[in-house]
């Protein structure tokens, strides 16, 4: 409910708000490419879809969505205004005997207390050929490194992980994944930079946050440090 998670407000007023739905448009195209050229099939489980506007998008393409979402306020905006099927809980919401070519967690698993049943789950309910898509800031970012105590990223308590692409190899080893990409997310970079600028400084300085997103997309095509957000494709491993 923070006033700063702007993903979950409708009506968001200020520059910050309006730069965050230009964005957005541009992201919803993005991830839903991603979704149709990754994805074996034509449905899709999104774990934290927030107000809904991503599995709106895919349900206006002919997809087939359910959707998870805690926040009774945003579940509700997704049901009542986009007729949304949104569950507020993945572990006992959505049933075992489902399955989905596609999983969606769009900056999702650091906010994710119950790591080993939800992704014990995840596992179970993707088809044989299905992916997984996970999007993650990037804590060995040029602009983690840069802002430090004060880079909005890391955003405790509520980001409770914090993830590299040494610890996301971890991660895959454990759930029994497969990478079959990683992708940027260079919008972040710029939009992380931004609340960083406020942390740091007190106020928004959009100058000196669009400069530091363009040295981090640029410092990001060194291998250890990657991009201020990454996306992982994923596929299940088949033992």
């Amino acid at each position: 409910q923070s006033d700063e998670y702007i993903s979950h407000k409708k009506g968001s007023k200020g520059i910050t708000a309006i730069l965050y739905g230009i964005a957005r448009s541009f992201t919803l195209r993005s991830k839903y490419s991603l979704v149709k050229k990754y994805s074996p099939g034509n449905s899709i489980l999104d774990i934290g879809c927030g107000t809904g506007e991503f599995l709106n998008f895919c349900q206006q393409k002919k997809l087939k969505c359910i959707g998870v979402e805690p926040s009774e306020k945003a579940r509700t905006y997704a049901k009542t205004n986009y007729y949304l099927d949104v569950r507020d809980n993945f572990i006992q919401g959505v049933e075992n005997t489902k399955r989905f070519d596609c999983i969606t967690l769009w900056h999702v698993l650091e906010h994710i207390h119950q790591l080993d049943l939800t992704l014990e789950k995840i596992n179970s309910l993707l088809t044989q050929e299905g992916v997984v898509i996970i999007a993650v800031p990037n804590s060995n970012s040029y602009d983690a490194g840069f802002y430090g105590i004060h880079w909005a990223a890391y955003d405790l308590p509520r980001h409770i992980y914090h993830f590299t692409r040494d610890s996301m190899r971890t991660f895959e080893d454990k759930y029994h994944f497969n990478c079959l990409t990683i992708l940027p997310q260079k919008l972040d970079a710029f939009y992380i930079s931004l609340l960083s600028e406020k942390y740091k400084n007190g106020s928004i300085r959009y100058l000196h946050a669009f400069f530091r997103g363009l040295i981090s997309n640029f410092q990001a095509r060194n291998p250890e440090m990657g991009y201020s957000s990454q996306i992982y494709i994923l596929k299940r491993k088949i033992s």
